[in-house]
């Protein structure tokens, strides 16, 4: 029996009482952001460093060096060798990793409280010494060609591979894996280099939240990270090309029996005005399981178990992804459903019933992913790489709850208009081409 009883009046935000922040730019360059979260006795630490590559077949190779860059970071450094390393964060009781992205190198780390400093020290050892050692270089060079290889069997990556190039052709975005090839030739050389060149504090964030006076620990990064310094400056990603308009793209899987579907499209950054109602407008139609497209197309259609509208926030532009994995005899009808939604949120009024939900979710979300100290350390990360800063979750409950049926509209029609988004779906073209050239454009890859 479906469950109509109506959905209670949304009550205004409680008043969000910010925690303790304290901010300083060291000399040599490096942001850095701490915040006190009493009640556990940890402390976290987020760094991210500016590391976008060039266009081109340069590009291509930087790709390659950076994937491989943030495997070996922390195999040693000029004092210790990787399981030194390893036994001194562990008595430590601490974590570190790092990792890179189209935009940027990215440590994350944690430790109790009293450990910071030692932790701290550690990663100053690393910033300042890796030493990249040709063992572990060339082992994890031959691991990456092999993951890269299963990576590429797999429908989801071709498809997000594809859908990348079409929105940004040779831009550092378009290429979030790197060729195995390039990585081939990557040498301990190569690494040692670039980290020289681009591993740099001017125009790095760090941010640290834990249960310290947030001078204290600001004072604590400036004894670590003090000596850390470079002749050059991050750098940040080129701007985004314009996406061409261009027919669906269908890529062959023969024998499949299910088609991956992906659409994407550009979308509002969080500090644009419109971004609060295109949140909630996006999560009506697809962004979690309460969702129109969730309902029709696997609800009450069966075509696919788990499709999402995804909204994703790299620095140089935001983007939302319609992602669904639909059985090989219901491709076209199951594209058919998801531009009938897709349409609906961009030309009708949603129900205030909808939009209400909607917000509830959003705003217990935000509550949710920033009540514990490591969620907030990587919330607060993310907001300084886009440059908001602690007043944004403050300030963005407020938004979401004075967005309006019309607001909600307005955005659909913006952003999630279906002749908008660009379309690549990996499936068996024998079986799927026929009934999709009857809707849309197809072009054969």
């Amino acid at each position: 029996m479906n469950d109509k009883r109506p959905v209670p009046p949304l009550g205004k935000p409680r008043p969000l009482k910010l925690p303790s922040v304290a901010e300083r730019t060291l000399d040599n360059g490096l942001r850095v952001q701490a915040v006190r979260r009493p009640g556990v006795p940890l402390a976290e630490l987020r760094l991210r460093v500016p590391f976008a590559g060039p266009s081109g077949k340069s590009g291509r190779a930087f790709t390659a060096q950076a994937s491989l860059l943030g495997d070996t970071l922390l195999s040693g450094t000029d004092k210790r060798d990787a399981a030194e390393l390893a036994a001194d964060l562990q008595s430590l009781g601490a974590q570190l990793s790092a990792s890179t992205d189209a935009d940027r190198l990215g440590f994350g780390g944690s430790v109790l409280v009293d450990g910071l400093p030692g932790l701290l020290q550690l990663l100053g050892e690393v910033l300042t010494g890796a030493s990249y050692p040709k063992r572990e270089v060339v082992g994890e060079r031959d691991r990456l060609v092999q993951e890269l290889a299963i990576y590429r069997s797999q429908a989801a990556v071709v498809a997000r591979e594809a859908l990348l190039r079409r929105l940004y052709g040779d831009h550092p975005y378009g290429r979030e894996l790197p060729a195995a090839e390039e990585v081939d030739d990557v040498k301990p050389t190569h690494l040692r280099s670039l980290h020289a060149k681009r591993v740099v504090p001017a125009g790095s964030i760090l941010t640290v939240v834990g249960d310290l006076s947030p001078s204290k620990a600001i004072n604590l990064v400036e004894a670590a990270l003090g000596d850390w310094t470079a002749t050059s400056k991050a750098v940040d990603t080129p701007k985004l090309p314009t996406t061409p308009k261009a027919p669906a793209l269908l890529l062959d899987r023969p024998g499949a029996v299910q088609t991956t579907m992906r659409l994407a499209a550009s979308a509002p950054s969080r500090s644009s005005d419109d971004y609060a109602a295109f949140s909630l407008v996006n999560l009506v139609f697809g962004g979690y399981f309460s969702s129109r497209w969730v309902a029709n197309i696997r609800e009450d259609k069966g075509y696919t178990y788990s499709p999402h509208a995804q909204v994703e926030h790299p620095p140089a532009g935001s983007r939302v992804t319609v992602s669904a994995d639909v059985s090989t005899p219901t491709t076209a009808a199951a594209l058919l459903e998801t531009h009938y939604e897709l349409g609906r949120v961009a030309t009708t009024p949603v129900s205030q019933g909808e939009l209400d939900q909607a917000r509830r979710y959003a705003i217990g979300t935000l509550a949710l992913g920033t009540s514990s100290q490591a969620g907030l350390a990587s919330t607060l990360s993310q907001l300084a790489g886009a440059g908001l800063g602690i007043d944004y979750l403050r300030d963005y409950p407020k938004q979401l709850a004075a967005v309006t049926v019309e607001d909600a509209l307005a955005a659909g029609s913006r952003y999630l208009a279906p002749n908008r988004l660009t379309t690549v779906l990996v499936g068996d073209v024998a079986e799927v081409e026929g009934p999709l050239r009857t809707l849309i454009d197809l072009e054969l890859e």
